[in-house]
């Protein structure tokens, strides 16, 4: 697996490449996700109250004050975290015990999935109101543009967050997959090389054949000068 590392993140103190990060599906839906809560609350704050000919402001959804605030709410706190948990992307690579990894992946799969759930009930909530609301008690015509497009980007942030928070599911189980460490391990290793013999170093192996003497022949030119053969008895 070239580049991988635990959790999903290349080794540590590794080069950051800005390109690949960048083109990585989970940096694209956090970009997402932080421009549609923005979207979300800053189009209650600027135009999701009315004013009916007094001083008093009433929120377009239903003249439901706890609408427009858990809209408001959910809005500013998804996208401080989006630039936390983008900022955490970056450093990710760089951190080198696995334990501090799993944390931060831990807290990122907690978190997306439990905001998933929030936007989930806040486009349900906002619907809800705004189908309540009668034009009737309230100038619509000044209001309606962005309490619709608190509704709409309300239901694509419940897409993003699920999708980040898939993203971080699968960093989880790649981090928990241990065949990965393995062969990353392996690779690495340079391979062993065999035990030396107990030959002498710089000494050429003899084979044990070679210390075997020849059978004893005797020759004519073995035999010493005035040797004489003994009487057979």
């Amino acid at each position: 697996m070239d580049g991988a590392g635990s959790f999903g993140a290349g080794r540590a103190s590794s080069a950051f490449d800005l390109i690949a990060f960048i083109k990585q599906p989970q940096t694209i839906l956090r970009v997402l996700a932080w421009i549609f809560s923005m979207v979300v609350f800053a189009s209650i704050i600027n135009e999701g109250y009315v004013n009916m000919g007094s001083e008093r402001l009433h929120c377009v959804f239903n003249k439901n004050a706890d609408a427009c605030n858990y809209g408001i709410t959910i809005g500013i706190v998804a996208f401080l975290a989006c630039v936390f948990f983008l900022a955490l992307d970056v450093y990710f690579p760089q951190i080198s015990s696995v334990k501090d990894r799993k944390r931060a992946v831990l807290l990122e799969m907690v978190f997306s999935g439990f905001w998933t759930f929030l936007w989930f009930v806040g486009f349900c909530f906002l619907a809800s109101q705004w189908s309540s609301t009668s034009s009737k008690e309230l100038p619509l015509a000044q209001a309606s543009d962005a309490a619709r497009a608190a509704i709409a980007f309300s239901f694509f942030s419940i897409l993003t967050w699920a999708g980040l928070t898939v993203c971080a599911v699968q960093k989880f189980l790649l981090g928990t997959d241990m065949t990965l460490f393995t062969s990353e391990h392996v690779a690495a290793q340079e391979p062993k090389q065999p035990y030396p013999s107990n030959d002498v170093i710089g000494q050429t192996t003899i084979p044990v054949n070679a210390y075997q003497s020849p059978p004893l022949i005797e020759t004519v030119e073995t035999r010493p000068p005035g040797y004489k053969i003994p009487p057979a008895f």
